[in-house]
């Protein structure tokens, strides 16, 4: 046996609470925009954007690129976005800015596949 701990695996990192629970409020509230080229349009409401496990590697690059400055979290398949959304065929899918959107992009933060840019601190003055 080694001293190495257990390499930490994508599936293992599930949220405590069940997220889930929270979309059909989002569906209800129109809190959903659907689609890479809604997201683009309506930037200024955005909160958050939620990816699919099963998107095409050059959508995935497309969608980090677009969003950079946007929280961009890979989480779910296709087919749990027709579950849960009722869309169907959608990749991409945002969260408009509300207290709501960011309750589920809390317990959603643990996927987030690009990081918050950090800017450098300016030096003191002396």
């Amino acid at each position: 046996m080694s001293d190495e701990p257990p390499i930490e695996s994508a599936e293992a990192r599930v949220p405590a609470k069940n997220v889930e629970r929270l979309f059909p409020f989002v569906v209800k509230t129109r809190g959903l925009l659907v689609g890479r080229d809604t997201l683009r349009a309506n930037k200024s409401k955005l909160h958050f954007v939620l990816i699919t496990t099963d998107i095409a590697e050059a959508s995935r690059e497309e969608v980090l690129k677009n969003f950079s400055h946007y929280p961009v979290v890979q989480h779910f398949t296709g087919a749990d976005f027709e579950k849960f959304f009722a869309v169907k065929g959608a990749k991409a899918i945002g969260f408009t800015k509300s207290g709501l959107a960011q309750s589920i992009y809390t317990e959603l933060k643990s996927f987030r596949l690009n990081k918050p840019e950090v800017k450098p601190t300016p030096p003191k003055p002396k």
